[in-house]
């Protein structure tokens, strides 16, 4: 027992990003669009080093320019291990998040409501 203890802790202090992590406080990989996994994998091991990956995913921010504000303000932040070019996948995974997977979302709801009759 004490053995498993180490390794989920040594994971943990390391960002991994593998299933358990992705599971336990983020999204399920498998079930993104594929260009959008990568983004993903690289939001949730920068962005969990220093707080919930639910911190960004429920924060209501559907705005670009505020997510490119708040992205920038987490990159200065020392030891978050964001780095200027890992800026623009997180951007893009963001927008997709907040923006474009609402809209996919909404466009399939009315598609199924348009066949009902």
């Amino acid at each position: 027992m004490t053995r498993v203890a180490r390794l989920v802790l040594l994971l943990g202090l390391t960002g991994c990003a593998g299933a358990v992590s992705e599971r336990r406080d983020g999204l399920d990989v498998s079930a993104l669009p594929a260009d959008v996994q990568s983004d993903y994998a690289l939001f949730a091991q920068r962005c969990s080093k220093c707080h919930s990956l639910a911190r960004p995913l429920e924060s209501g921010i559907t705005e670009d320019s505020y997510w490119h504000m708040y992205v920038e303000k987490m990159r200065r932040q020392p030891g978050s291990g964001i780095s200027e070019a890992d800026t623009v996948p997180i951007l893009r995974f963001l927008h997709w998040y907040s923006v474009d997977r609402p809209k996919a979302a909404a466009a399939s709801t009315a598609d199924a409501g348009g066949q009902g009759g």
